[in-house]
């Protein structure tokens, strides 16, 4: 599958952004699906992830209740909301799919995932 990542940008403190991720070229609906983001200067890190059915998400602990991630198997296409947003939320954000025949897979480690997006730059302003 291929991945497509949009939605980045300059913003201010405390703003929300939504990023959304397109994917193409197989069935959406067999993956696992994550978004990652990479801090300059660090390595690349899990921010959330979600079942190919939807029915369950989960994040690193830093993030919850800040971040959500969605997912519409009609239009292919995951999404991360991101509220109230600091300037260390800074980074580069990317999507990833993992295939899984199991309905409540979910991976969470970078080796785990099999295809990304280009990522997109998020800056926060303080």
């Amino acid at each position: 599958v291929q991945l497509q990542a949009s939605g980045g940008g300059l913003v201010q403190a405390g703003d929300s952004l939504r990023l959304s991720c397109a994917a193409s070229g197989r069935s959406f609906s067999g993956y696992v699906m994550g978004w990652f983001r990479q801090i300059p200067g660090k390595e690349r890190e899990f921010v959330a992830g979600i079942t190919w059915s939807g029915g369950r998400t989960y994040y690193a602990d830093s993030l919850k209740g800040r971040f959500t991630i969605s997912r519409d198997n009609v239009k292919n296409t995951v999404y991360l909301q991101m509220n109230s947003l600091k300037p260390e939320d800074t980074a580069v954000y990317y999507c990833a799919a993992r295939p899984t025949a199991y309905l409540w897979s979910t991976y969470s480690k970078e080796s785990d995932f099999e295809s990304w997006g280009q990522g997109t730059q998020v800056t926060v302003s303080s």
